[in-house]
């Protein structure tokens, strides 16, 4: 199966994050029918096992090469012949791009063993939309356990750049998310008795205030839901609130989030309410290894590739937790402006790109395993 085919099947047949049962059954089929060896790894996820002809058992060199294959509980608007066939589940992020070029690679290594040295581990990861995040459960299987990971490979379609253009960022790129919830207890009442009441909504606007006041040029707060079920002339009894932290640093990160604790603790004393305070940390920053950006770059020249270097991105990626774990790097391949934005319902990255995709992971892959 050629890889736009296999990234077709893959988009008309959608799965969310840790139910991709029959995506991972589809590319444990085609890895089998090119005679790869393959097991499966954070139980909805495929690892594939490629060792260059000739590889003495003592040479432990690697390369991990990453794609994620889950979806997003979107439903579909587009005309495509291959559109999901699962409604209200979509590849709108790209997922299928990327599980199709690395099958791409997949497919020129296994024709040509004799180029490489070494091991090629190709990672199908599942749950990369959703905490913990699959990357988490993939390390804590140890799967990469007795090798020398030279690098941990990974790719994102970016719309923003032309189709096949390759965008780079050395050192810390991505943010890491954390997800905030308040719960804010107070005592309700009638809206015209104020001396009576221990106000939790005028409280939660306070903290919200001074929540959002601690955005910055490195840090990002956003608070999208609030809850205070009263009325016009009723103070309820609770507010609820949750949000989004992004920081690009470890201490920053947890710098903010005792902010966040001793914040609450002051509305709480002035106000007289009690507030729970809940962070659930989720991915950690994506930092790339500076040496293999810069490899990566003169790589991407001298296949006369069109390159950009990005900015800070405040998104977030599981692919983080490799970064933590082994040199990484993590790169964005163009799929064109007209795919319109990612995690939308038309989200629809050009095709062509998946070549120029294949040919650069290959090549990038090669490269790091005989250096």
């Amino acid at each position: 199966m050629d890889p736009v085919a296999f990234r077709r099947h893959l988009h008309a047949h959608p799965e969310l994050s840790f139910r991709e049962h029959d995506t991972a059954a589809f590319i444990a089929r085609q890895l089998s029918e090119l005679g790869i060896e393959h097991r499966t790894v954070a139980e909805t996820g495929v690892l594939a096992t490629l060792r260059g002809a000739g590889t003495p058992d003592t040479d432990r060199r690697a390369v991990v090469l990453r794609a994620d294959i889950d979806a997003l509980p979107i439903i579909e608007q587009t005309d495509f012949a291959w559109r999901s066939q699962n409604r209200g589940v979509m590849h709108a992020c790209g997922h299928d791009v990327h599980a199709a070029v690395l099958f791409g690679v997949v497919q020129r290594l296994a024709a040509a063993r004799e180029s490489f040295h070494g091991t090629v581990l190709a990672l199908f990861q599942p749950g990369e939309e959703c905490n913990p995040g699959g990357a988490s459960l993939v390390l804590a299987e140890k799967p990469f356990e007795g090798y020398d990971v030279r690098a941990v490979i990974g790719e994102h379609v970016e719309p923003q750049l032309e189709v096949g253009t390759l965008g780079f960022r050395a050192g810390k790129y991505m943010a890491s998310s954390d997800e905030l919830r308040f719960r804010i207890h107070g005592s309700g009442g009638h809206g015209a008795l104020r001396r009576q009441l221990k106000d939790p909504v005028a409280a939660g606007a306070e903290l919200l205030t001074r929540l959002i006041a601690l955005n910055g040029e490195e840090c990002v707060l956003s608070v999208g839901r609030v809850e205070a079920a009263g009325a016009t002339n009723i103070i309820p009894d609770e507010v609820y609130m949750e949000g989004t932290l992004r920081t690009f640093d470890e201490r920053q990160r947890e710098i903010i989030h005792r902010r966040i604790e001793i914040i609450a603790a002051d509305i709480d004393a002035r106000h007289g309410v009690r507030t729970e305070v809940a962070i659930s940390h989720g991915y950690p920053c994506v930092v790339n290894d500076e040496l293999l950006v810069k490899r990566a770059v003169a790589l991407a020249k001298k296949q006369q590739l069109k390159i950009e270097m990005l900015p800070l991105r405040t998104t977030a990626e599981d692919f983080g937790f490799y970064c933590r774990e082994y040199p990484s790097i993590f790169y964005r391949l163009g799929v064109g402006p007209d795919a319109g934005r990612t995690h939308t319902s038309t989200f629809a990255p050009d095709e062509r790109a998946i070549e120029t995709g294949i040919g650069f992971m290959y090549s990038l892959a090669l490269q790091i395993l005989e250096k």
